[in-house]
């Protein structure tokens, strides 16, 4: 009966997801990776970004939470805009792009509000994003540039969890984001 208990017990924990999340007091932390807010507009990775934005970096020696001056560019890990602000993805409202937590793929995930995509800016690629209902991730050339360069952009690697390249022979999944890969090059880019 005791090990029933323990077993359930040691589910519980698992499926709450405190296994492996607590520190060697027992406290629930997250990384305080450093980060800076931007005073004004500046580009970074090749995106013009507001006043106001988050640019979140990989750890750093020495360096944890809010930051006085930005950091190196190769370090930045995210672009979190200022709420109520976007910036034109591929012709989609975004609120933030996040490089791929593998280092070893070269490429990001961007983050998107179709509730602020005007019905006339609707487009297949939008339609097929849209219908994963979670972010895009794109494989790149140049992992310096975050921006909507179709010349820098290799692929779209996945589309929500439910359409990813790692599934090579399911063929669905292969045909949804070869056609949303297809759509995206489409896109007319910014002028």
């Amino acid at each position: 009966m005791q090990s029933i208990k323990t077993l359930s017990v040691a589910f519980t924990l698992l499926l709450t997801g405190c296994v492996g999340n607590m520190n060697p007091t027992g406290n629930m932390t997250r990384p305080n990776y450093p980060y800076y807010t931007t005073q004004q507009p500046i580009v970074v990775k090749n995106i013009s970004v507001p006043a106001g934005t988050k640019l979140v970096y990989e750890k750093y020696a020495f360096k944890k939470g809010m930051q006085e001056r930005l950091l190196a560019e190769d370090k930045l890990t995210g672009i979190h805009l200022p709420e109520g602000k976007i910036i034109v993805w591929g012709g989609v409202p975004v609120t933030q792009i996040s490089r791929f937590f593998n280092t070893e793929m070269r490429g990001y995930s961007v983050y998107a509000d179709f509730n602020l995509l005007e019905p006339k800016q609707r487009t297949k690629f939008s339609q097929l994003w849209q219908s994963c209902n979670d972010d895009l991730g794109i494989t790149v050339k140049d992992i310096r540039d975050w921006s909507f360069n179709k010349n820098n952009i290799a692929d779209v690697e996945s589309c929500s969890v439910n359409y990813q390249r790692y599934f090579k022979d399911d063929v669905q999944q292969k045909q949804f984001l070869d056609t949303l890969y297809s759509e995206l090059m489409k896109v007319d880019s910014p002028s």
